[in-house]
């Protein structure tokens, strides 16, 4: 289902209407459109124009206008995946400049209230004073945003220590279109009924969203993937009354499709004092892979996996030279991060998995990195890595495609087996990296302009196929690129689609948010903005 997005007044007087109402700016000149449209995407949708709120009166004011003109909108707190995912001819609120305070951290209770622009490195040098973090992280994106990571399900490299982005959402204080503001959060049956008995439009969204849980509950369980990261569709598995009728949780990894998030309560866990990296280096990332479940029960914090295409782009971009020097021989790497009160227990720790690996068949190079000048190092190592894939030397095309999928962690080697053959099969060059032990894996599809649609669409099909038949998610850290939609019957059946669609049509039923993402998207047998890119 698409719909065609139609404006009822020129960017020009809509631009005027909006700075009568807010304190923030209204950009609406190319430089700032086209922006909105470029990032290594396979398509560009360039927006109306794009409203810089001074605070969060000025994101209320202007949903009033759009709302008033009918204006589609793009709520953007920051990255990551903010650039080329824009609706066109909607109205981005770009709250990544100016909204990003944190209001409290409380301690005790082991929470911080943040406004959407805020960085989770800030937030996290903030809670460190009291001896705790947010878990939940972002690889390679230094500018990205909390907000950001809500609206994309984004999950970071210690999964192991906090869990996902949405199991460090508490509440969050949201904006509907049509205007209603209320806080989401766990809801007891005893509450629901309260909310619905209410009346209301909130009562009116809360009786829906009960509706929709009772009538699609023995789907949801049957058909949802078991894996640990899962973007695809919406998250609608935290309705059902073992997750505590969790709206807020719903809500993450949506894309910004449903509501508009102003204000975020987030977790903060213990944060480890001492932290020790040990790098493992394979003769290729499939047997690498082969050895999450043995690495993993020596309970790192984090685990990462690279392949030795992004050091063939380092090298090629004469990049990273010291980082290069400290990993171990090989073409694919594990990087564990283990955390601990002292050096002694995380070195420990470490040299206890190495002993392990020693005495079995296969032993993998090994650097235990503890000093924490080498640790600072590595971490950048891979960050540099992906920038080398995404504008490196020696690519046949300047923006690589994106792409990325998850499986169970004991399935990620089979699976890259299999989907490198894929790859081979239509003569595609790829990065492959990713979160290996919660089985999420990101590629850096290096397709040639000369492609045509029709064989990235049969090997997209045959991709589908391969991530259904491991019983997998086609997104695993943001939510679904704007040509995925004609796939999620595959992964999900139409019945779970049906029910994905009646859930955005409860908070947006006149598409205005963000329309042509999750279920509204335009198809990849049709792909203008794929051929523009291609």
């Amino acid at each position: 289902m698409v719909h065609s997005i139609l404006n009822a007044m020129p960017a020009e007087a809509l631009a005027v209407a909006i700075r009568r109402r807010i304190r923030g700016e209204v950009r609406i000149d190319r430089h700032s459109r086209e922006l909105c449209a470029a990032d290594p995407v396979p398509y560009r949708q360039e927006p109306m124009g794009v409203v810089i709120p001074r605070n969060i009166s000025d994101v209320v004011e202007a949903v009033a206008v759009c709302r008033k003109h009918d204006a589609p909108i793009m709520p953007h707190p920051g990255g990551p995946a903010w650039t080329g995912h824009c609706c066109e001819s909607g109205v981005i609120i770009d709250m990544s400049q100016f909204l990003r305070g944190i209001h409290s951290i409380d301690p005790d209770r082991e929470r911080a209230l943040v406004e959407p622009g805020c960085s989770p490195d800030v937030l996290r040098s903030r809670a460190e004073a009291y001896g705790l973090t947010f878990g939940s992280g972002l690889s390679g994106y230094d500018q990205g945003t909390l907000g950001g990571m809500i609206d994309n399900g984004a999950r970071g490299g210690h999964a192991f220590m906090a869990g996902c982005t949405a199991e460090n959402v508490h509440s969050l204080d949201i904006l509907t279109y049509d205007g209603l503001r209320m806080t989401v959060g766990p809801t007891s049956e005893k509450d629901l009924e309260l909310i619905i008995g209410g009346g209301g439009r909130r009562g009116e969204i809360y009786a829906a969203l009960k509706a929709l849980r009772d009538k699609y509950a023995d789907t949801i369980r049957a058909r949802i993937p078991k894996v640990p990261r899962r973007v695809s569709g919406y998250a609608i598995d935290q309705l059902l009354p073992e997750n505590g009728f969790n709206v807020a949780r719903a809500l993450v990894g949506s894309g910004g499709t449903c509501a508009i998030v102003l204000h975020a309560e987030l977790r903060l866990v213990p944060s480890p004092p001492v932290r020790t990296l040990l790098v493992l280096g394979y003769p290729d990332i499939f047997r690498a892979a082969d050895h999450i479940a043995e690495v993993t029960a020596f309970k790192p914090i984090g685990l990462e996996g690279i392949d030795d295409s992004l050091v063939r782009s380092m090298k090629a971009e004469q990049m990273r030279s010291e980082e290069l020097q400290l990993a171990p021989a090989g073409r694919g790497w594990l990087i564990l991060e283990f955390g601990g009160e002292t050096r002694e227990e995380t070195a420990g720790r470490a040299r206890q998995l190495m002993d392990e690996l020693r005495c079995k068949p296969g032993v993998p190079s090994m650097k235990l990195l503890d000093d924490p000048s080498d640790e600072a190092l590595i971490r950048k190592f891979r960050e540099a890595g992906l920038a080398a894939t995404t504008h490196g030397a020696g690519l046949r095309m300047a923006r690589p495609i994106r792409e990325d999928a998850a499986v169970h962690p004991q399935d990620v080697g089979p699976y890259l087996r299999e989907y490198r053959a894929l790859l081979d099969k239509y003569g595609y060059g790829c990065s492959l990296y990713g979160h290996f032990g919660e089985g999420c894996i990101h590629y850096r599809i290096d397709c040639i302009a000369r492609e045509r649609i029709r064989r990235w669409r049969a090997f997209v099909d045959e991709k589908t196929d391969l991530v259904v038949r491991y019983n997998g998610s086609l997104s695993t850290e943001q939510a679904d690129e704007p040509a995925q939609a004609d796939l999620l019957p595959k992964l999900y059946g139409d019945a779970l689609v049906q029910a994905f669609c009646e859930f955005k049509a409860i908070w947006d039923p006149r598409n205005r948010l963000n329309p042509g993402r999750v279920m509204d998207s335009f198809s990849y047998a049709r792909p203008l903005h794929l051929r523009r890119a291609m």
